[in-house]
């Protein structure tokens, strides 16, 4: 099962190319950070803007990056299950360990046509999937009986959750028996998800602040709730302010203000404006974090 705080890696540019020495440097320093999982090219890893050759080669460096320290679980998703099916053949030859799907964007399939995306990735690849249910992104999502019935195949062996619904962790646990990883996608409402019998988050904020992130889901994942509620406090006005323009606008500006990289974004994302910079850089400044 894979727990605690995991990174849904920025991917870092450079002059429009994919900057490798960057995201090297930025592998090595969430591994020394303490952080539990990556997860590159996920949606802040501006998947949609992505190659398919800057794709496999972020999976190939976070993998060889990590070197099996820690979990890799790489974006797989697309909404063409045979280009899925692609992607997870390529994570499992770069040596990651589990792959993450989102499925429905555009196509907006019903719920059997979800179940059916996931299947057929199942049925023809061999990492474990992690499911990604986002409806604000995908218009679509997967219901509570969707995804227990998913939990049924073999290697779903877990979820990201993006819902916003609080009450699914617990309604899903009712009915999924095995073990099986229930990860929030949101690091605002992560401390809630967990009490619901969550297992950690996939992290945008970790990318700014991956100690933090880390100590706030050992407590959560220890029990110990009112201290990670006290920890959620402090990193709230982070949280917020990662978001205040389109992302990952703020976490690339954010991990420039640390050195990691430079604040570029593919269009459409846009750079932040001068009042954005100022909301992330007083939020960093008042975590001590620069």
């Amino acid at each position: 099962m894979f727990r605690g705080a995991i990174t849904a890696l920025a991917t870092p540019f450079i002059n429009g190319q994919l900057d490798e020495d960057a995201l090297r440097r930025i592998v090595r320093w969430q591994i020394a950070e303490g952080i539990n999982g990556l997860v590159p090219v996920g949606t802040t890893g501006e998947s949609p803007t992505l190659s398919e050759a800057e794709h496999k080669r972020v999976i190939e460096i976070t993998a060889e990056e990590t070197n099996k320290r820690i979990p890799v679980i790489a974006g797989a998703g697309s909404n063409n299950p045979v280009e899925a099916v692609e992607y997870s053949d390529h994570a499992l030859k770069s040596g990651a360990d589990a792959t993450l799907h989102v499925a429905g964007y555009y196509n907006r399939p019903n719920q059997a046509g979800l179940y059916e995306h996931y299947r057929f990735v199942h049925d023809n690849s061999e990492l474990p999937i992690v499911v990604y249910n986002i409806p604000p992104r995908a218009i679509v999502g997967l219901e509570v009986d969707t995804l227990a019935k998913l939990a049924e195949l073999p290697r779903i062996i877990g979820v990201k959750d993006a819902t916003g619904d609080l009450t699914r962790p617990i309604r899903e646990r009712a009915l999924i028996k095995k073990a099986f990883s229930f990860l929030s996608g949101d690091d605002l409402t992560s401390v809630a998800y967990n009490a619901g019998g969550g297992h950690g988050c996939i992290s945008v904020t970790s990318n700014i602040a991956p100690a933090k992130v880390v100590e706030l889901h050992q407590l959560c994942l220890a029990g110990e709730f009112v201290k990670a509620q006290a920890l959620q406090d402090q990193l709230f006005t982070l949280h917020n302010a990662l978001f205040c323009e389109p992302s990952p606008a703020g976490v690339k500006y954010g991990m420039s203000l640390l050195g990691l990289c430079s604040d570029e974004c593919r269009l459409p994302v846009m750079p932040l404006s001068e009042q954005g910079k100022a909301t992330i850089k007083n939020a960093m400044l008042g975590l001590h974090l620069i």
